[in-house]
């Protein structure tokens, strides 16, 4: 048994999810957001590291799980996307915690089964895979972190779970 903690990085808002995995069932632990309200971005990495940090106290995951960046038309977004994605990975390593990054094709192909997903099939199956009551309508906020933040530890389960199995047949030595 082992509990995932996945981050959606932002320079003003980063996302966490966490689940809990034994074997091949999946149970949610919990998300949410960090918001950051600095003014200069030295400020809002401060923020999103204490955040971060903060969610590993109080979930104690045993591994993180986080997106790779992708290349973004406006450099300046994608710089201060790297520096959110900087600062919430040394959360994790003055955590301990192991760090795994994955692309946004692999996330969607671990969720749904093919990397070209919209987010409606990613949220669909992300509610069907852990066996959550209903895909929220109303909050935003809620269809935000299904579609975009709970699909990363779910990749991080679905590697491991992939490696197991290959260790058991003897792949992996």
């Amino acid at each position: 048994m082992a509990i995932i903690l996945g981050i959606d990085p932002g320079s003003r808002i980063t996302g966490y999810g966490v689940i809990r995995h034994q074997g091949r069932h999946l149970e949610y632990l919990g998300s949410g957001c960090i918001r950051t309200d600095s003014e200069d971005l030295a400020g809002k990495l401060g923020q999103i590291f204490a955040g971060v940090s903060e969610v590993i106290t109080q979930f104690q995951p045993d591994t993180f799980a986080i997106e790779q960046v992708f290349m973004a038309r406006n450099a300046d977004s994608a710089l201060k996307l790297g520096q959110a994605r900087g600062s919430a990975i040394v959360a994790a390593v003055n955590a301990g915690l192991p760090v795994s990054e994955y692309a946004a094709r692999l996330i969607k192909q671990a969720v749904v089964g093919k990397g070209s997903a919209d987010k409606k099939q990613v949220q669909a199956m992300v509610v069907h895979m852990l066996k959550l009551p209903a895909t929220p309508q109303a909050d935003a906020a809620d269809a935000w972190q299904l579609q975009s933040v709970m699909p990363t530890p779910i990749t991080h389960w679905w590697q491991w779970r992939g490696q197991a199995k290959g260790a058991r047949r003897g792949r992996y030595r």
